[in-house]
């Protein structure tokens, strides 16, 4: 009996390969334009860090940097803030957005740390999101640059850049976080969410996206996209 050799057909690729070779090119080009992203917020430490991501929310970094240049200056550590006291910390941020809610979480975190965690913060996110202000967007900034974990951080940047360039559908933050994790190779992961922020932030704005300087615009399918008239010859 003859056997049949001829060759079967290539399976056809999956739609999360498909999706996982298309991030693989759009952060591959990202890498190469900026191989070592980096987040805006000044700190010093991880708790610095902590206090500056949860300063930041609803607020633009610049305006964070500017109030914690000084405030960080008398209290690194949750002892030191602690011992400021409300009060104090209060008048020191009260350029920030929500300045009161945020300074009354900044001590009490404080004052959790110490009382809970030696003093130290802590490297889980189910820890991290015990504290006051703390939630999964927060702890995900911390344990990606306090700790290097390769967390993905969906601020409102991340949240339309993703779904512009089609890599994520979800509807809530944590849908597409989740989606992202799935879709961006492992290879990506650390630096990730940094790429996608600095995108949005100054390419891909959320009105009049910078089409015409943007190293991926050839792999995106959004209808946003501002397709710029050709140069008169």
């Amino acid at each position: 009996m003859a056997l049949n050799l001829a060759k079967a057909p290539a399976p056809k690729a999956s739609g999360r390969s498909r999706i996982q070779a298309k991030a693989g090119a759009i952060f591959e080009r990202f890498r190469q334009q900026n191989p070592h992203p980096k987040g805006e917020l000044e700190h010093s430490n991880p708790f610095t860090l902590l206090v500056a991501v949860v300063l930041s929310a609803q607020a633009t970094d610049k305006g964070v940097n500017k109030a914690t240049g000084p405030l960080f200056a008398l209290a690194d550590n949750p002892a030191a803030m602690a011992a400021l006291g409300e009060d104090k910390v209060r008048e020191m941020v009260r350029t920030i957005g929500l300045y009161r809610t945020k300074a009354k979480n900044v001590i009490l975190l404080s004052q959790k740390l110490l009382r809970d965690f030696g003093g130290m913060v802590p490297a889980s996110r189910e820890a991290l999101e015990t504290l006051p202000g703390v939630g999964r967007k927060t702890a995900n900034v911390v344990l990606n640059m306090a700790f290097g974990q390769p967390t993905m951080a969906v601020d409102t940047h991340v949240f339309r850049v993703s779904r512009r360039l089609g890599l994520a559908t979800g509807k809530t933050p944590v849908a597409v976080e989740l989606q992202l994790e799935k879709a961006i190779p492992a290879q990506f992961m650390q630096h990730a969410h940094h790429w996608l922020i600095l995108h949005g932030r100054y390419v891909c704005k959320a009105r009049n996206p910078d089409c015409a300087h943007c190293v991926v615009a050839d792999l995106c399918p959004s209808a946003e996209k501002n397709v710029l008239p050709p140069a008169p010859s």
